[in-house]
């Protein structure tokens, strides 16, 4: 019979889509997975101004769903305004990101000191300082407070 298969033919087929689909969605990713708790980038001096005019556009046009156009006239208006115009969102921009730098360098020395980041609350204190909290007994006792607030007992050796 021509053009039809045997079926030794459709089995060898079968076996080798089985073979190519065996490796499909199983790929390992080589990028590292996310931290959720890691602060967010600011937004920048345009992005700042996007925030203010997609709420403005909203309200002159409110027939259109359109994101592109908004985004299209909100580049528009933002190219042609000028330097003193863009001053107020330059500036919230600046803030932000004091603001995302402030809070890194708290992520980053919560990574360095090994915290597994369970506690959300962070301390307006650094850890030497809260190290050096003591409060000694009448008995030699000393009490060291952690970083959580929690006190801990610790027995001045007496020489």
């Amino acid at each position: 019979m021509k053009g039809g298969k045997s079926k030794a033919d459709t089995r060898k087929t079968d076996s080798r889509l089985k073979s190519k689909d065996a490796g499909v969605g199983k790929r390992q990713s080589k990028k590292a997975a996310k931290d959720p708790n890691k602060p967010k980038r600011p937004a920048s001096a345009f992005f700042v101004f996007m925030e203010e005019f997609r709420k403005i556009y909203a309200k002159e046009h409110p027939n259109n769903k359109a994101v592109s156009a908004v985004g299209k006239a909100g580049g528009e208006k933002w190219k042609s305004m000028s330097e003193s115009e863009k001053a107020p969102f330059v500036a919230k921009a600046e803030k932000r990101k004091t603001e995302y730098n402030k809070n890194m360098q708290a992520y980053n020395k919560k990574l360095a000191g090994g915290g597994n980041g369970a506690d959300d609350e962070e301390s307006d204190k650094s850890k030497s300082e809260v190290n050096d909290e003591e409060e000694e007994d009448e008995s030699g006792e000393v009490f060291l407070q952690d970083p959580q607030g929690r006190c801990h007992l610790h027995k001045q050796k007496t020489t």
